[in-house]
């Protein structure tokens, strides 16, 4: 069988964001495993205006260019890991529009989730989780939250990320559960022709 192809998207776009450092953290700990494929995604090369298309592309391919590009991309992946922030108690909106853009592309994929703030974005995420129940994905029960403290110490004080111990079996356990998730839900997506 063929190792799921797993996005890791950096889903924020603020010139001064963090989310590339556990981005690039979480995509080198994926990377290194025999089991899936990676590929960072980063949703400043999708620059989408907020969505002004007649109806979701369930129903009516959309006009932008970007957008569709986005949605071509997005229909490569068996899974995905959305690296985010919160934003006053939810995702931020480049992340909403990005979701918004795409339906039948996300629809039967495993979704996983790396937070991180003062409560490690676990706000932010639970929100993320309802979306992505809507666009019929399977979201994943565990997640890395990286929490205010340390999200500080890391942003401000220079320490590397890879130096929270606690994070380690925290994306083990992600990874494991998204890797069975992504392809169960291939096989079945095969299946289903």
């Amino acid at each position: 069988m063929a190792k799921p192809k797993i996005a890791v998207i950096i889903c924020t776009t603020r010139a001064t964001r963090f989310s590339e450092k556990p981005a690039k953290w979480i995509h080198g700990i994926a990377a290194a495993r025999a089991d899936m494929s990676v590929e960072l995604i980063d949703l400043r090369d999708y620059p989408m205006p907020f969505f002004d298309e007649p109806a979701t592309n369930a129903w009516v391919p959309s006009k932008n260019e970007v957008a569709k590009r986005w949605q071509k991309k997005v229909a490569e992946f068996d899974g995905f890991i959305f690296v985010t922030a919160e934003y006053n108690r939810s995702m931020p909106a480049v992340l909403k529009n990005a979701l918004d853009y795409a339906y039948p592309e996300w629809n039967r994929k495993a979704a996983a989730y790396v937070g991180y703030g003062s409560v490690g974005a676990a706000r932010s995420i639970e929100h993320l989780r309802l979306s992505c129940v809507e666009l019929q994905m399977a979201p994943m029960r565990h997640g890395v939250h990286i929490q205010g403290a340390d999200f500080m110490a890391v942003w401000q004080q220079g320490k590397d990320i890879k130096d929270l111990s606690y994070l380690e079996q925290n994306s083990k356990t992600m990874l494991d559960e998204l890797h069975w998730w992504a392809s169960a839900l291939m096989v079945a997506r095969r299946d289903a022709g």
